[in-house]
C-alpha cells in the first residue's frame, strides 16, 4: 500500500507535513510518498533524521493556492502537487491522497482525473464533529461540495457515510439522522422531506440505519453516528460551530486569567480545563474524506501540523484496506440509484 501526501498542502507546508509523515512512517509497515519539490521535501526529511525505506518523495514543481480558479488551475498547472498527485492515484501509482491544499482545486482534479463512481451523483466532503462526554465523533456530510442540492445527493450521502463509518470504526450499523429544522418527521422544505422519504424507504429495506431527523443543537451530543445535509447547510454548520467553540475557548481563558485569583484557580483546574480543550480537538479526526470519487482522497485543514497528518496517514490505511471506495460502489448499485447517476454532470 501507499499513502500519496501533498507536501506543499496547507499553510505550514512542507514543514508540518514531513514531520507528521515521518512520525506515522516509523509505526506502519505501508509506504508513505512524498509530493512536493524533490530538493526540498529531501532537506526536511533530512532535517527530521529520517533513515528508514518506507518513504518515497516524488517531484512536483508547482503548487495550487486558494487564491486561484480551481478549475481552470487544475487544467493549468500540470505539475502541480495536486494534478499530480491524482494522476497517480488514476495510475494505480498510489492507494490514497493526503492534501492540506485548496479544497475546490482537490474536487475539481478529482472530478477532472478521476471522476466519480459509477451512479454516484456528486461526491461528498465528510468531516468528523466532536461529541461532547462521549467518545468517539459523528461524521457529517455534505460539508461543502454542492452548496446546490437536490434529495438524491442527501440520500446518497446517507449511504456514503454509512459505509464509510462501518468500514473505519466497525460500527455495523451506524445510526444516520438527516439534519432539519425539528425532529418531528415532515418538517423542513421540499428538498428535506424528499430526502427523508428516501432514507427512510432504504431504511426499511435494511440498506441503512436511518432514525429520522436531527436538529443542529443536538449534533453535538452524539444522537446519530452520520448526519447527512445539503452542501450548503453542512458547510454553515460545521464553520458556524467551530466559530463558537474557538470563541468560547478563548473566552474562557479570558476570564480564567484576569487576576491572580482566577489564574490560582485555573491551575487547580488545570486538568479538567484540558480535557474540555481536547473534546473541542478535530486533530486526531484523521481528515474529512471526499467521498463518491473513483479514488480514496483525504482532506485535512489548511493549518493542519504534524499531529493532523500523522493521524490522517493512520487513518488513510484503514480506508485503503477496507476498500471504502468499492463499499460505496457496490452499495450504491444495490440501492437502485445507480441509473441516472452517471448522466447528469
Amino acid at each position: 500500500m501507499k499513502i500519496l501526501v501533498d507536501g506543499m498542502g496547507g499553510d505550514f507546508a512542507p514543514v508540518e507535513i514531513v514531520k507528521g509523515a515521518v512520525k506515522a512512517a516509523a509505526e506502519i509497515d505501508e509506504t508513505v510518498v512524498i509530493i512536493g519539490p524533490e530538493e526540498t521535501i529531501n532537506e526536511e526529511l533530512r532535517r527530521n533524521r529520517w533513515h528508514g525505506e518506507n518513504i518515497e518523495v516524488v517531484d512536483a514543481t508547482e503548487v495550487i493556492t486558494n487564491h486561484e480558479t480551481p478549475a481552470m488551475a487544475v487544467r493549468k498547472k500540470k505539475d502541480s502537487t495536486i494534478v499530480k498527485g491524482m494522476n497517480m492515484i488514476k495510475g494505480g501509482d498510489a492507494d490514497i491522497f493526503i492534501s492540506g491544499g485548496s479544497t475546490g482545486a482537490l474536487l475539481a482534479g478529482g472530478l477532472l482525473t478521476l471522476g466519480r463512481l459509477k451512479g454516484i451523483k456528486r461526491p461528498a466532503i465528510a468531516a468528523w464533529f466532536p461529541r461532547i462526554g462521549e467518545d468517539g465523533n459523528t461524521l457529517l456530510l455534505d460539508c461543502g461540495a454542492n452548496v446546490e442540492s437536490k434529495s438524491e445527493y442527501i440520500f446518497q450521502n446517507g449511504l456514503m457515510g454509512s459505509i464509510f463509518v462501518e468500514g473505519i470504526t466497525g460500527n455495523r450499523m451506524p445510526v444516520v439522522k438527516l439534519l432539519n429544522v425539528g425532529a418531528e418527521e415532515g418538517k423542513g422544505d421540499d428538498l428535506h422531506k424528499e430526502a427523508f422519504e428516501m432514507l427512510k424507504a432504504a431504511s426499511e429495506a435494511g440498506q441503512i440505519n436511518f432514525e429520522g431527523n436531527i436538529e443542529g443543537r443536538d449534533i453535538v451530543f452524539g444522537e446519530a453516528d452520520v448526519v447527512v445535509t445539503d452542501g450548503f447547510s453542512g458547510n454553515v454548520f460545521l464553520k458556524g460551530s467551530e466559530g463558537m467553540a474557538l470563541a468560547i475557548m478563548k473566552q474562557f481563558k479570558s476570564k480564567l486569567t484576569e487576576g491572580m485569583v482566577a489564574k490560582a484557580g485555573a491551575m487547580l483546574a488545570y486538568s479538567k480545563i484540558k480535557e474540555i480543550k481536547e473534546e473541542f480537538d478535530y486533530s486526531d479526526a484523521g481528515g474529512a474524506p471526499i467521498l463518491g470519487l473513483k479514488g480514496a482522497v483525504l482532506k485535512i485543514h489548511g493549518n493542519s501540523k504534524a499531529t493532523e497528518v500523522y493521524y490522517a496517514i493512520h487513518r488513510a490505511v484503514d480506508y485503503v484496506r477496507n476498500d471504502i471506495t468499492g463499499m460505496i460502489a457496490a452499495a450504491v448499485e444495490k440501492s437502485g440509484t445507480s441509473d441516472s447517476g452517471d448522466s447528469e454532470e
